[in-house]
């Protein structure tokens, strides 16, 4: 069957990214909040990722006849038959997105004619459990469940969902719109006729699908970008150097665009430091783990939390 109804588990960073980008290709969209302070907090990423898709959008007309890959590929489907007339087209249809969101508190409500659900919490394992524990009776039979976790394995909680079979992972990357990964992998419950549903939606969505054939933790992207990640933040704990000239290094040792502090603001200090607290050793502040956890708790406790707070290891407007 083709999804119609999604909902959206989550307006942090990449939730409030995946469900704009959702409703951007045509699909009803409700985001479910657990609070009017997180609808509060949710809002303002909506309306920054509404302007950013009409920015680019607009910025790609004079990309028009060129044979550059620099595009916004999650936002145009076919770059080679582009035109200024069909931008304004997908800029309407990127307002049309905004203004359709639906913001509900209500789980019932919110799942009652789901077909996919997109689980996108903070990489808490607790939580997540809690979450599909009370999901899972308010869920009609045809619901799609997919999380969106960064590190942890489906199979960890597809007992937890009541429908295990119909349970996967359908990852994506920071700054969905242009970097227009989703990452899909099972678990050995998981029915092949659902795996394949996900494949056909992330492609409905303007996402190129890749497909894991076995679970693996951080998948492909993670499991090559946290290492590289953990080496900044290992080379920052030790006060090798500061996060700017570890930065910089890699920009110019690698041509790279971005160094892995400007990634962690990205990605959400909140995420990095949920992350490291996975490891045991993060107790012990005399650990590397720990000293990285340290570094990361200083900024979050003074609210700088990367991109979304306007300020992480680097400032923003």
């Amino acid at each position: 069957m083709g999804f119609k109804k999604v909902v959206v588990v989550g307006g942090g960073v990449l939730g409030s990214q995946i469900a704009y980008q959702v409703a951007y290709k045509g699909f009803d969209v409700t985001v479910w909040l657990r609070s009017e302070g997180s609808i509060g907090r949710a809002k303002p990423k909506f309306e920054r990722w509404h302007e950013t898709y009409k920015k680019d959008l607009e910025a790609t007309k004079v990309l028009i006849g060129t044979d550059t890959k620099l595009y916004p590929r999650g936002l145009v489907d076919d770059f080679a038959s582009l035109t200024p007339e069909k931008i304004d087209a997908l800029k309407e249809q990127a307002d049309k997105a905004y203004e359709g969101l639906i913001y509900e508190l209500d789980m019932a409500k919110a799942m009652a004619d789901a077909d996919l659900v997109i689980e996108s919490l903070s990489e808490d394992p607790k939580a997540k459990i809690e979450f599909y524990q009370a999901m899972a009776p308010l869920l009609p039979e045809k619901t799609v469940v997919v999380t969106n976790s960064s590190t942890m394995l489906p199979s960890t909680f597809a007992s937890y969902t009541g429908r295990p079979e119909k349970y996967l992972a359908l990852h994506f990357a920071n700054e969905i719109w242009k970097n227009n990964t989703a990452e899909i992998m099972g678990h050995p419950g998981t029915a092949q006729k659902y795996y394949d549903e996900v494949v056909a939606f992330a492609k409905e969505i303007g996402m190129i699908p890749l497909q894991l054939k076995k679970e693996q933790p951080g998948y492909i992207l993670n499991s090559l970008l946290v290492p590289f990640l953990n080496a900044g933040q290992a080379l920052y704990a030790n006060d090798v150097a500061d996060p700017q000239t570890i930065d910089l290094t890699w920009m110019l040792g690698t041509g790279a665009p971005l160094g892995p502090f400007r990634i962690l603001d990205i990605v959400g200090l909140d995420t990095a430091y949920n992350i490291v607290m996975m490891n045991p050793e993060a107790k012990n502040p005399e650990t590397l783990p720990g000293k990285i956890a340290t570094r990361l708790k200083e900024f979050i406790d003074a609210g700088k939390k990367g991109v979304a707070s306007g300020e992480g290891f680097y400032k923003y407007n």
